[in-house]
């Protein structure tokens, strides 16, 4: 019988690095993550190589080649396997919290009978063509990814200034027909001058009742501090954040006032010269002049706009709170156009999925995009210099 020959990958990961350097720190993370991917394996039969043991739950099924693109070029890894199926090394998870999101809202899509050729297609590339896909092992895949998300999402707040809110709708199933769900979303500027991602929920409507309760649920978590809300019109958003932040001034979306505007306007050339009296208006380097050029715009509108001028008297002067704020924060309050970038990549994410099989889905896939961004501003620079 042949001697096994046992090598420590430790040292040979070192050996690597000694004779080449730099150079060899690909070969290096290949061989340790390979040992980590076959001690987890080990933990995960309950066995190690070659034991026998009572508790053992499976046996391992040799190795498969897997070629990842690393932050250290490209790597083919030799992915342990076991017969069931059931296992892979967390090292080399299938893509990002994001990816696994996406394909599990595919996966429940497939299992719930609602499969496309388009659903059929990109589970085809996942899982092999023979498709063997069983609602089990989606809820154990879920389950796993979904512990972690709800972590993220009642994690404990902070300090936060700046509190910016927003909503979109998507299309999800529910008791059988398919509903537009909204998508209720809150980013803050911390005291330290960073952004942070803090909270999401999936509600039926943008109803007063389902604000409200996100508003609270964020209080709950230790949210204080704030001085003022960013957001744009909203009858049940104004209700909510009057019944629980009653103190806190509002800043409307300067933006999207600038677009409603224009509904009151026939003529494409008046909707320009209006605009731009807005934008000087809220330009204004301080409230006494915003509110000057307001009045004066005001009297010409009544003339030749009447409509426009009734509903600007009130509208506009909700979008001038920001005058009560440093002038060097003002461009980042006067807008919630920072959120435009959240809601690109969330439409550029849930088109693949289409329309959600359940709220769970498409709460999974919008915390797991939202917990990604939150990482990348948690460890990048700061947004806003909030010292004196």
């Amino acid at each position: 019988m042949a001697m096994r020959v046992e090598t420590n990958p430790l040292e040979t990961a070192y050996a690597v690095l000694l004779e080449n350097g730099l150079d060899g720190a690909g070969e290096a993370l290949r061989i340790l993550v390979n040992e980590a991917a076959k001690i987890e394996r080990s933990e995960f039969l309950g066995a190690a190589p070659y034991e026998h043991t009572a508790t053992r739950r499976d046996y391992a099924n040799g190795f498969k080649p897997k070629t990842m693109l690393t932050r250290v070029g490209e790597l083919t890894f030799q992915v342990p396997q076991v017969r069931s199926g059931d296992f892979y090394p967390s090292a080399l998870e299938k893509g990002t919290r994001t990816d696994q999101a996406v394909n599990l809202a595919l996966a429940e899509m497939y299992v719930q009978g609602v499969s496309t050729r388009r659903v059929i297609e990109v589970l085809q590339r996942l899982l092999g063509p023979e498709i063997s896909l069983s609602t089990a092992q989606v809820s154990r895949a879920a389950a796993k990814l979904d512990e972690g998300l709800k972590a993220w999402r009642e994690r404990p707040q902070g300090d936060v200034p700046y509190l910016f809110l927003d909503a979109r709708y998507e299309k999800v199933r529910l008791e059988g027909r398919i509903h537009d769900c909204a998508v209720l979303i809150a980013v803050g500027i911390e005291a330290s001058g960073k952004r942070r991602v803090l909270g999401c929920t999936v509600a039926t409507s943008e109803a007063e009742i389902n604000w409200r309760r996100f508003l609270e649920s964020l209080l709950a978590r230790g949210l204080h501090g704030v001085k003022l809300i960013v957001a744009d019109d909203h009858a049940g958003l104004k209700a909510a954040r009057r019944a629980v932040l009653p103190a806190v001034p509002w800043q409307r979306c300067q933006f999207h006032l600038q677009q409603n505007a224009g509904q009151f306007v026939t003529r494409q050339e008046a909707k320009k010269t209006i605009a731009a009296q807005l934008r000087t208006i809220f330009n204004a380097p301080n409230r006494a002049q915003a509110e000057q050029l307001l009045k004066t715009a005001l009297e010409a509108w009544r003339k030749e706009h009447p409509k426009l001028a009734e509903w600007a008297e009130v509208a506009v002067p909700e979008s001038l709170t920001v005058f009560d704020f440093p002038a060097a924060h003002r461009v980042r309050l006067r807008t919630t156009n920072g959120l435009e970038r959240i809601n690109r990549e969330l439409r550029r994410r849930t088109r693949v999925a289409s329309i959600f099989p359940n709220p769970d889905s498409c709460l999974r896939l919008i915390s797991a995009l939202l917990a990604e961004l939150d990482d990348e501003w948690m460890t990048g620079k700061v947004y806003l210099n909030l010292n004196p």
